[in-house]
């Protein structure tokens, strides 16, 4: 595709349009994954975690050839990302941070680029088909994305601060794409319905994803919110004198 033509500048801006539908997901789970961090550094955390997750991604495209050719990728990325968005509600009951700061740090960063990577994935396959081969369209729009998503981690770090139950909402938006990963995944066609799918059994395949999409929402909020009781029942009766 030549550069600066019309179907050039077309396949851009389907690429940015696609960053920016899932820039909400990515904004959350780098929100979420720098509120604990003293205030210096959540905002280098935001930044160089966009950055990190933004070269990962790169890296996911160009491979999205070889990506698609693997059975099973969208349920392991499903099923990642699940514990992913438990793991950021059951940290809320332990505010505690052992170890130096740059430790806590890097922890952000751990989990705000294989985050991304694993959500990726959708944002990857669409990428690359909107790109048609051309890897400048694809470094140009996700270059682009960048201040989107740092942007969009501030204001969601902000609103978290004031009101901690965004967390539960964003482990719920998280939760709920993961399942529409694992719901996409080909092996299980015959379970949520595909292009081999009979149309007799549409009902049956649309039940079945709705159900996934409520068990894995009301799995990690559960989890979640059990994990903390938890966690805070532990701290508490440490401070109890014995």
């Amino acid at each position: 595709m030549e550069l600066f033509t019309a179907p050039w500048w077309s396949a851009l801006l389907a690429i940015i349009l696609i960053d920016l539908v899932l820039a909400g997901d990515n904004a959350i789970v780098i929100a979420l994954a720098a509120r604990n961090l003293p205030s210096h550094l959540q905002k280098k955390a935001i930044v160089w975690g966009t950055v990190g997750a933004i070269v990962v991604r790169s890296a996911m495209t160009v491979g999205v050839v070889w990506l698609l050719k693997i059975p099973g990728l969208m349920l392991v990325g499903g099923l990642g990302l699940l514990w992913i968005a438990y793991k950021l509600l059951a940290d809320q009951g332990d505010k505690e941070h052992d170890g130096p700061v740059a430790s806590t740090f890097w922890g952000a960063m751990k989990t705000i680029v294989v985050a991304d990577a694993l959500m990726g994935i959708d944002n990857v396959l669409g990428v690359a088909g909107a790109a048609h081969g051309s890897f400048d369209l694809v470094v140009i729009g996700l270059l682009v994305s960048i201040p989107i998503v740092v942007f969009g981690s501030t204001m969601v770090l902000k609103l978290v601060e004031r009101f901690p139950v965004i967390i539960n909402i964003g482990a719920a938006v998280l939760a709920f794409t993961a399942a529409k990963m694992i719901v996409s995944e080909q092996l299980l066609d015959p379970i949520y319905g595909g292009p081999g799918a009979l149309p007799s059994a549409a009902t049956l395949h649309t039940a079945a994803q709705w159900v996934t999409y409520a068990v894995a929402v009301a799995g990690v909020l559960g989890a979640g919110w059990w994990a903390t009781r938890r966690n805070r029942s532990s701290r508490d009766a440490d401070l109890i004198p014995h």
